[in-house]
């Protein structure tokens, strides 16, 4: 399609192409170009800006090939791991990446924020007191877990709402779509893979419907956020009624997320770390969780607790500090690093024993 508008005294100005890809130039009013010439030479650059939309439609064809060939792979391993055909047409039908999964893939933002920033948003005055009224509501359920996994109350408390903000946000994701894309497009598509398959395993075991299977972009699940393979190896059905539930019974997500930190180590009856200063003599190549020493050496050096006295542990201890220099340091304890295993950030783990020791003051 060729649309002429009549623009300045010297010129014509043109567009051609399909709607979404006008191109525009103009041509010259001047007696040496005959007006034969400028159509031809307009339609020449007609075409060439048509010609190139071209490649990318191609490209796209070529990408939805690729896409089916590789469910097509996933799905014979889905087949050959007694998942049922069934299942694997309700769910793999039609399916096909997500743009916006792949968007919020590629640009994950570096992170930036203050760890004290970082406080204010995870552990809020607001989220204290909801937790501390959610201990109390669960008193009963959570001793009998803390009883059975060894883990306090107030830590799984601090998970449950940081996670999933006591269930309210658990994303809105197609679990098994957002796998499917990562494990597709993503740089750890080995990784993703496994947890697509353990998400049509949860399907064809039962535990949830494929519609009401939805989490975050990136595949977690549930009011404790498990990815699949977290699910299958720590989801429990603690009410025993025939289904591990962590998307809506309040037994399964407490006690699965206990069962995860007892399985990962937990160390019942100890805390996670506390709050330190340092004298201002303090070698800072010594901070890290990687650099482990006793208390008493901490001690020796001029390290001192905020509340008074350092807890009494026969482990070794990591000095950490979150927010940089001049921020707050933490003592951490094993438990810490058992939070880490649960989501390997330092900001996370410090943040989930903070807020469990402000839900549990009295």
């Amino acid at each position: 399609m060729i649309q002429g508008v009549l623009g300045d005294q010297d010129g014509l100005r043109y567009r051609c192409g399909r709607e979404r890809t006008w191109a525009w130039f103009s041509l010259d009013r001047t007696p040496a170009l005959g007006g034969r010439w400028q159509t031809s030479f307009l339609m020449a650059l007609c075409l060439a800006t048509i010609l190139m939309g071209m490649p990318r439609l191609s490209a796209a064809g070529e990408e939805n090939d690729r896409f089916n060939r590789w469910l097509t792979g996933l799905r014979q391993e889905a087949l050959s791991q007694g998942i049922s055909e069934s299942l694997l047409d309700q769910v793999l039908m039609g399916l096909g990446p997500s743009a916006r999964v792949i968007e919020l893939y590629r640009n994950q933002a570096e992170f930036r924020m203050s760890f004290d920033r970082y406080l204010e948003l995870v552990a809020p005055l607001s989220r204290v007191a909801e937790g501390r009224m959610r201990l109390e509501e669960n008193r009963t359920l959570l001793q009998e877990i803390a009883g059975r996994y060894g883990v306090q109350p107030k830590i799984i408390v601090a998970l449950w709402g940081i996670e999933s903000d006591f269930g309210r946000r658990m994303g809105d994701f197609p679990v098994v779509g957002s796998l499917a894309t990562l494990a597709f497009e993503g740089r750890r598509a080995r990784f993703y893979r496994g947890e697509l398959l353990s998400a049509l395993r949860i399907l064809h075991d039962g535990d949830i419907k494929s519609e009401q299977m939805v989490g975050s972009w990136a595949g977690a699940t549930g009011q404790c956020q498990f990815m699949p393979s977290s699910f299958r190896r720590y989801a429990v059905d603690y009410n025993s009624n025939g289904r591990r539930d962590i998307w809506e019974d309040r037994a399964d997500i407490l006690a699965s997320i206990a069962n995860y930190l007892s399985r990962q180590g937990w160390r019942e009856n100890e805390p996670w770390g506390q709050e330190v200063t340092l004298p201002g003599t303090f070698d800072r190549r010594l901070l890290g969780k990687n650099h482990r020493l006793a208390l008493a050496n901490w001690e020796k050096m001029g390290v001192t607790p905020l509340d008074g006295s350092f807890s009494r542990l026969n482990g070794k201890v990591s000095l950490i500090q979150p927010g940089g220099p001049g921020g707050r340091v933490f003592a951490v304890y094993k438990n810490w690093h058992t939070l880490m295993k649960w989501n390997r950030s330092i900001f996370f783990a410090t943040a989930v024993g903070y807020l469990a020791d402000r839900i549990g003051e009295r």
